[in-house]
């Protein structure tokens, strides 16, 4: 059976006011323009798994100011994100940006032992939403590696600008994306090793054959330069 089935068409969802109760770890409160899927993404975990979390039979309908359980992460609230921002766009040109977006190097709480994902021509993102992610440029079909081990909590290409996809999750507070791979090698729910080969290289939802990689804590992406091993 499919682990997970994209949902792409955009909820219709009624408005109605916002308790204002203060949330508790592992709670959401439903934003005006939300939909499940980015609820989802923003958290790490898949439509699925939210909608089993949260007794869902019919996931077009979710209600603004509606608190949701979620997996990890910190409280949300109405009209905000409070876990995290969407994803950036990480399609790319194959034209290099002149210079870096001005934007400070975020670190997390604790560190995390990571390895590069792969063996390729490095560059920090260029965009203001990109500049705490990495590319790495080789050929096609090159090896993508888990950077550390962890569960796949997503395995698809339903999201825009990313192609093929998978987000890793390592521990309740670490994910690292994976975008624009040629294949992928493993499915969501796979339990992987440090290092183990989870995709190949591509260039799907872009135009340059290249990996879009980043880490993120609590949602929130922070510098992955600061963790990744010095070439």
């Amino acid at each position: 059976m499919k682990l997970l089935s994209v949902i792409v068409v955009t909820l219709s969802i009624a408005a109605c006011g916002s308790s204002g109760k203060k949330l508790s770890e592992g709670q959401y409160r439903v934003a005006k323009g939300d939909t499940l899927t980015q609820i989802a993404r923003k958290h790490g975990q898949s439509v699925r798994s939210l909608m089993s979390m949260n007794n869902i039979s019919n996931p077009n309908r979710i209600h603004v100011g509606q608190v949701l359980k979620v997996q990890g992460g910190t409280a949300g609230s109405a009209g905000t994100v409070a876990s995290s921002g969407p994803l950036p766009n990480a399609g790319s040109s194959t034209v290099q940006q002149p210079a870096p977006a001005k934007a400070s190097s975020v670190a997390a709480p604790r560190n995390i032992n990571l390895v590069w994902p792969a063996n390729g021509t490095s560059r920090r993102g260029t965009t203001t939403s990109t500049t705490q992610g990495v590319y790495v440029a080789a050929a096609r079909g090159t090896p993508v590696r888990a950077a550390a081990a962890g569960e796949v909590a997503y395995a698809g290409d339903g999201l825009r600008g990313y192609g093929n996809m998978l987000l890793i999750r390592h521990d309740a507070n670490f994910l690292t994306v994976y975008a624009h791979n040629e294949r992928l090698l493993v499915k969501q729910g796979t339990r992987v090793k440090q290092g183990q080969e989870i995709a190949t290289m591509g260039s799907t939802g872009t135009n340059a054959v290249q990996l879009y990689f980043e880490l993120r804590y609590n949602g929130k992406p922070v510098d992955a330069l600061r963790y990744l091993p010095k070439k």
